[in-house]
């Protein structure tokens, strides 16, 4: 499914001096058919209860999903980016890190929608997440 000339060295390269940097959002997996990606529960990442905050779940969603999309696409025509993303949070973490793991459920010529499953290091479930990526023509 995706284009075969990205690594995972490539992938984390095009994250050099944005918010996925600052978050210590890593690529760590390009499967056939998924990507995952890690972040840690940090000061950069928790709430003041010390628990991992939603907001940081999401823009690991959207990080993972959105990269998940560019790599299907032809950067010559087009680019990716988010239209709508919700997510449920259901477990709290304060330490370690988060691994999200995207899949496709529709990959069309205008909008690709991912399925994100967000867990612990224990692999228990933390957040269900949905994105919707539009693609645009340049």
């Amino acid at each position: 499914m995706f284009r075969t000339d990205v690594t995972l060295d490539s992938a984390n390269a095009f994250n050099k001096g944005t918010m996925m940097e600052h978050l210590d959002i890593v690529f760590t997996e390009i499967g056939e058919d998924h990507l995952t990606a890690s972040m840690p529960v940090d000061n950069r990442t928790s709430q003041p209860m010390g628990i991992l905050h939603g907001g940081a779940s999401l823009a690991l969603a959207e990080s993972v999903g959105s990269a998940a999309s560019n790599l299907i696409i032809d950067h010559s025509t087009s680019y990716c980016v988010g239209m709508e993303i919700n997510g449920n949070h259901l477990k709290s973490v304060s330490e370690g890190r988060v691994h999200a793991r995207a899949e496709a459920i529709h990959i069309g010529r205008r909008s690709h929608i991912w399925d994100i499953k967000i867990t612990d290091d224990a692999q228990r479930l933390v957040c269900v997440s949905r994105l919707t990526v539009a693609v645009i023509e340049k």
